[in-house]
């Protein structure tokens, strides 16, 4: 089918996904869907509202999980549960770098990508992998892949002149703003959609971009810190450009006495420093315009090809991002909700349209969502569970828990903590605690860990988390 030249109107794109039956009954809606998975980092949830293409092409064609979290809100140890289907205490992957982290720990011949071409998919991939890959051997290309097209690191935090691995052979972009990151993997993305779209075997694409993530390439500026900023494409340099920092009295936390020692030993952030937590929101939310507009080149070439109404989509980010809240100037890993927070929007055969659902969900599910949609086989046992049920059934998962962990590194930072629908509660390694009743306080102001009306409920929650901190498969869905 010849690929025509599609509009860039949002009112186009959206005509596109208004148009499209999902789950209609029609032959190609009964086959193995396609999958396309866009992963961001770094993107906290309330961010998205500054991505309006996103919400009308999967959100309002689909369905939004609004309760979605990282359970290890760390870029390496989150997309290994991607990749896995488990938590981290399972697939071992507990951090950014070696020895306890990054791409070298993951056991790469046992993963998502293995088992879906083993059941017959293309897969490919598109921009950054694992934390550390290529630093090894820039040339290598991971087991399970059909067509790779990875940045290699450390280029691969640069918004231009990123090294590429695509399929063993090596290609740097440009410094011009056609070599802007994510329009390139954006270009890479919609290049193996039509490619793929003349044949009958199913494909599954993973496209990782770097949107909000800081730069560490010549291409950043500066804020008044002098820490690197995210780079907008050049398109969308002065948007947002007055915008101010969201009115949370989280930020910039007055009273930090209930908090773990981490956050206790905090001073208060300096007006300097909060005009350098400013310049990030603002280049943070710049450089989120450019990916809105590829998911819509994405779903524009997916319907211009005849497969969008046979694709799976899934929009998400690898954790969210702390900006001020309680005296952090930035970062992730905790467990406040701006840091374990992701969007998650799904779109696809048999997924209800316009709708939203409150279960809690979290990464862990995702390669099993994948796995049910493909009927392919898992070569991990699964701590998550299917998302196709929860989307069709509100009430589906309502009683479950989620695992929060931020696992060795030191006993001040280490934590475990459970996530219900209406608390969370945390065990440091140093003896710590955290409780937030989130119902009361969703802004996490006092943590109420050591108020003795609320005993009864710590005692609960600290058994519940016991039977998760070191669950496995079913034992994980519980809670």
């Amino acid at each position: 089918m010849t690929v025509r030249r599609t509009a860039t109107s949002l009112v186009v794109l959206v005509a596109l996904g208004l148009a499209t039956l999902v789950g209609a009954p029609t032959a190609s809606a009964q086959a193995r869907p396609n999958v396309v998975v866009i992963h961001t980092d770094d993107q906290d949830a309330a961010s998205m509202a500054v991505m309006p293409r996103t919400r009308a092409l999967l959100g309002a064609q689909g369905t939004t999980f609004v309760n979605s979290f990282a359970s290890y809100p760390l870029c390496c140890p989150s997309r290994a549960t991607f990749l896995t289907g488990q938590y981290g205490h399972n697939h071992g992957v507990l951090g950014n770098n070696p020895p306890k982290g990054g791409f070298v720990k993951l056991k790469g011949a046992n993963t998502l990508a293995v088992w879906l071409r083993r059941a017959g998919y293309h897969t490919a991939l598109v921009g950054k992998y694992l934390n550390g890959y290529g630093e090894r051997n820039p040339r290598e290309v991971p087991p399970g892949w059909s067509d790779w097209n990875g940045a290699v690191d450390p280029s691969s935090y640069s918004y231009y002149a990123t090294t590429i691995n695509r399929n063993g052979r090596l290609v740097t972009t440009g410094r011009n703003a056609a070599s802007y990151q994510t329009d390139v993997y954006a270009r890479m993305a919609t290049d193996i959609i039509r490619r793929r779209a003349r044949s009958s075997q199913p494909f599954f694409l993973w496209t990782n971009f770097l949107a909000p993530h800081d730069s560490s390439g010549e291409d950043s500026e500066e804020d008044a810190q002098g820490n690197n900023l995210p780079v907008p494409a050049p398109r969308h340099r002065a948007r947002f450009a007055q915008s101010g920092l969201p009115a949370s009295p989280a930020l910039n936390e007055a009273d930090v006495s209930d908090k773990p020692a981490l956050v206790r030993v905090l001073p208060s952030l300096t007006p300097t420093a909060l005009v350098s937590i400013r310049d990030h929101y603002r280049k943070r939310l710049a450089s989120l315009l450019a990916v809105d507009e590829a998911v819509a080149r994405i779903v524009a070439t997916l319907s211009a090809s005849g497969e969008l109404n046979r694709t799976l989509i899934l929009f998400t980010s690898d954790n969210g991002y702390l900006q001020g809240e309680h005296r952090l100037p930035e970062g992730k890993s905790l467990l406040y909700e701006p840091s374990v927070r992701v969007p998650l929007l799904m779109r696809g055969p048999g997924v209800p349209r316009g709708a939203r659902r409150t279960q809690l969900v979290a990464n862990v599910d995702l390669a099993p969502t994948i796995l049910a949609a493909a009927r392919a086989r898992a070569g991990l046992l699964q701590d998550g569970l299917s998302l196709l049920a929860l989307a069709r059934n509100p009430r589906a998962g309502l009683g479950r828990s989620i695992l929060f962990e931020d696992g060795k590194r030191g006993p001040d930072k280490e934590y475990v903590a459970i996530r219900t629908a209406r608390h969370v509660y945390a065990e440091y390694a140093n003896g710590d605690r955290e409780l937030y009743d989130l119902r009361a306080d969703r802004f996490q102001l006092r943590s109420l860990h050591a108020d003795a009306g609320h005993s009864a409920l710590r005692r609960s929650l600290a058994a519940r988390l016991a039977a998760l901190r070191n669950c496995r498969g079913a034992a994980c869905r519980t809670g």
